[in-house]
């Protein structure tokens, strides 16, 4: 029996129940295509660190230290960035976070091509970190709140595979163009593009709506409904009956209390430090870990180049995985996988096997990172996602490992396979037990957590969406 989608007004639950159950239409790939398109840049900002270093004018006479500080600046940046912007987004809706992490990159970016000295190279790099500091949380929070529950894990893998074609790109830029073009250096034409192209996607993401499950937690209700009838205009109508969505809470405290509340901050904290480091800082190293093995400065950008095409093919691997195997089943092999190709990659001398083991370094890296972070944003309730999402202890540990790991490489002479083992540490995903997160197709509905004891009540809107009372 086909139903209608049209919610009731005065029921917000019921047209975020809807909202959770239509088919995946043209609308959503926009939306996932805008929204990856973004997060391009964070990797492309982070990927082209090490990258610009050996064109960087020679006049600068850059030590080990200055060149570890342009490297690392963005990183530190975005430790920043995560603490101080994404309980903002919280406040004040992920739409505008997002749209004004991207302008402010624009503008950094811009200002930083027009860098001529290391000293301001490494301040702009910062504040171009901070400004970026929110993205990434901000992508899983809004997608996660917006995609219908049983294609979630696939559409947002296809936005992290937006993301991550800036790996390859950035390294593709640094090998191909030539080192002046209008007597221009061509890094700084690495950043102007990077610069005018963030432009336009901001220009093309004003389009984009609040979330609505957001608008819900702030008492917006009328604008959540509005928002979820024009999405639900642009469906078909849906057959069958589908999982439920979860309770939209106000309030600061989960239904699942606050025990294990800590307990999932621990668990996606160790997911981020673990997932940047094998994301940010395999991407920014190898480059250099590649010319420490004695490789020429030309031949080490081409097998960058080629290991780094790892990055965007793993979430696309992952499209046909997200939704047919558990996230944490995922987040465990993929674990191990990078531990075991890192340390090949660290092990490695001939060019075929730099190649390979970057490239299954990279892919493994990729998929691990995406699966974590959206098994991340399922964990948490709406009205808390992005500052704890964005801002868990492990997302500091993460921040500072990948912050370590340039300084590592630009200081030694001679990459070790110890940078490889310490991948192994993923494993101890082993100890926590399984937190499902979206269901898969057909799968019986996991047990729900124990709700917040509530009073009876007749109305038909929800107890979670109704106001506080006074003095509450």
């Amino acid at each position: 029996m086909t139903e209608n989608l049209t919610p009731p007004t005065a029921d917000v639950q019921s047209a975020l129940h809807a909202l959770d159950r239509i088919d995946v239409t043209p609308w959503h790939r926009r939306v996932v295509a805008l929204v990856g398109i973004g997060s391009f840049f964070n990797f492309y900002e982070i990927a082209v660190g090490t990258l610009m270093l050996p064109l960087l004018p020679t006049e600068w006479n850059l030590s080990s230290s200055w060149k570890a500080a342009i490297v690392a600046a963005p990183f530190a940046g975005e430790f920043l960035g995560a603490l101080l912007l994404t309980p903002l987004a919280d406040r004040f809706g992920r739409r505008r976070m997002f749209q004004i992490n991207l302008i402010s990159y624009a503008v950094l970016s811009l200002l930083c091509a027009t860098a001529d000295n290391e000293t301001s190279m490494v301040v702009v790099r910062l504040l171009v970190g901070i400004g970026l500091g929110a993205e990434l949380a901000l992508v899983d929070s809004y997608l996660t709140e917006l995609l219908p529950s049983r294609h979630r894990g696939r559409l947002m893998a296809w936005s992290y595979a937006f993301g991550m074609l800036a790996v390859p790109v950035a390294d593709i830029f640094a090998t191909a163009l030539p080192h002046q073009i209008a007597g221009i250096d061509s890094w700084r034409w690495m950043l102007v593009s990077a610069s005018l192209g963030a432009g336009l996607v901001w220009v093309m993401r004003q389009g984009l709506p609040e979330s609505p499950r957001w608008l819900a937690t702030r008492g917006r209700d009328d604008e959540a409904v509005r928002i979820i009838s024009d999405i639900l205009a642009k469906a078909d109508p849906l057959r069958g009956d589908a999982t439920k969505s979860a309770p939209t809470e106000r309030g600061w405290v989960p239904a699942f209390g606050r025990g294990e509340l800590r307990r999932r901050i621990t668990l996606v904290g160790l997911m981020e430090m673990l997932g940047t480091v094998g994301v940010y800082g395999f991407s920014s190293i190898a480059p250099l870990a590649i010319l420490a093995k004695g490789i020429d400065l030309v031949d080490s950008l081409a097998y960058s180049a080629l290991s780094a095409l790892g990055f965007p093919l793993g979430p696309a691997v992952l499209v046909l995985l997200s939704d047919r195997v558990q996230r944490r089943t995922l987040v465990i092999v993929t674990a191990v996988a990078v531990a075991v190709a890192g340390f090949a990659f660290g092990l490695a001398h001939q060019p075929e096997l730099i190649v390979l083991f970057g490239f299954l370094t990279g892919l493994s890296a990729s998929i691990h990172g995406t699966v974590a972070r959206a098994y991340g944003a399922e964990l948490f309730p709406t009205h808390m996602r992005s500052t704890l999402v964005g801002s868990p202890p492990g997302t500091r540990w993460s921040r500072n490992c990948s912050t370590a790991n340039p300084s590592t490489s630009t200081s030694s002479t001679r990459p070790t396979p110890r940078r490889g083992c310490a991948r192994a540490a993923t494993t101890s995903w082993c100890r926590f037990p399984e937190i499902s997160a979206a269901p898969s197709p057909g799968s019986p509905s996991p047990p729900r957590p124990r709700p917040v004891s509530r009073s009876p009540t007749t109305t038909t809107t929800p107890s979670w969406l109704r106001p506080p009372a006074p003095g509450s």
